[in-house]
This record gives structure tokens, C-alpha cells and sequence, in this order.
């Protein structure tokens, strides 16, 4: 079943800043509500969860900053999907296909399911990436002294499992790009 945005109102005015989910409740809500109706349509299988759910948000009167990012996230979704349809099972993979195409909202949130599940170094290590998403998230919003600390907390757990993480890309580029606090994220999964 597809999710129906929270608010009721028909028209949405325009948010004082932009889209912000830190201080815009329709950009949170709709970030949010995008964010989960993606994971279940990767769970799925089935793109049309996001689709529709994307639709039924563009069918309203959207200030222009909403519509705009509703549009890009499905395009970049529809990017996601296949690649990782195709990846299997591993959600480090997964996380991955989406950091690359800058989703890391969703990259939490596709990790931190994957957190709840595990133990040990590899719970920890899926927390470092949580944490690594979650520096750019911040830092696309202007949270820098946040971002800072994000990226101090996952910089230590990275550095510790950078030979597990090597299976996947080279941890020093990130680590590096995270201690900087680089505007522009590395691409971690080489083609």
C-alpha cells in the first residue's frame, strides 16, 4: 500500500529556506515519507510504491522547492533501483549504490535496518557509515559543528575495520573526505 503524506491541506506554501527537513516540516515529511516508501519498494521489489507515492505528492499544489525534490529523488531512485536489485543481499553494497548517487538519507536509512540486525565489528561498522551519510546530510544543510562530530565518531570506527571495508572501496579516500569535512563526497564503489 502506498503512504499518504501526513498533512491534509491541499495547498503547500512555500517553506521560509528552501527545502530544509532540519527546519521545515513538509520537507522532513516529505524527505521521510519518500525515504521509507523507497526502502519498501526495495524490499518489494517493485518501484511502483515509490512511483505512486511520488505522484499522488506531484497531483498536489506543491511549492516549487518540494516539487523539485520529489522529481529528483524519483529520478534518482529509478538510478538505484536496478543496480540494486541486481547487488544482492549485502547492504554495504546497497549503501553504497546510494552514497554514490548522493542519497544518503536513504543510505541511512537502508543501513541502519541492516544495523538493527547485526553484532559485533560489523554492527559498528554499519554504524560508521550511518554516521558518514548522516556528515552529508548535515553538511548540505549547513550544520558543520554537527557534521564535525559525526564524522570524528565515524573516522575512529572506519580506521579500525579499513581492511573488512576494502572488499568494497579504499577507506582512505572517505576517511580522508570526512576528516575535511569535503563538500564534495568521494565516489566510493569503483566501476
Amino acid at each position: 500500500m502506498t503512504e499518504k503524506p501526513r498533512q491534509q491541506n491541499s495547498a503547500i506554501t512555500q517553506p521560509a529556506a528552501g527545502f530544509n527537513p532540519f527546519r521545515d516540516r513538509w520537507s522532513r515529511d516529505i524527505r521521510n515519507d519518500l525515504s521509507r516508501c523507497f526502502g519498501q519498494s526495495l524490499a518489494d521489489g517493485r518501484l511502483s510504491l515509490v512511483e505512486e507515492l511520488s505522484a499522488s505528492l506531484l497531483k498536489r499544489d506543491l511549492h516549487r522547492c518540494y516539487r523539485e525534490y520529489v522529481e529528483s529523488r524519483l529520478e534518482l531512485y529509478g538510478r538505484a533501483f536496478d543496480r540494486i536489485q541486481e547487488s544482492g543481499n549485502d547492504p554495504i553494497i546497497q549503501g553504497l549504490i546510494l552514497w554514490d548517487l548522493r542519497l544518503f538519507f536513504e543510505m541511512h536509512e537502508v543501513l541502519e535496518h541492516a544495523w538493527h540486525h547485526s553484532e559485533g565489528d560489523r554492527k559498528m561498522l554499519l554504524q560508521s557509515m550511518i554516521r558518514a551519510a548522516g556528515v552529508y546530510i548535515k553538511l548540505e544543510h549547513g550544520y558543520y559543528r554537527q557534521a564535525a562530530k559525526l564524522a570524528e565518531k565515524a573516522c575512529a570506527v572506519l580506521e579500525r575495520n579499513s581492511s573488512a571495508l576494502r572488499n568494497y572501496f579504499t577507506p582512505e579516500e572517505l576517511i580522508a573526505a570526512l576528516r575535511s569535512l569535503n563538500p564534495t563526497p568521494p565516489i566510493l564503489l569503483k566501476k
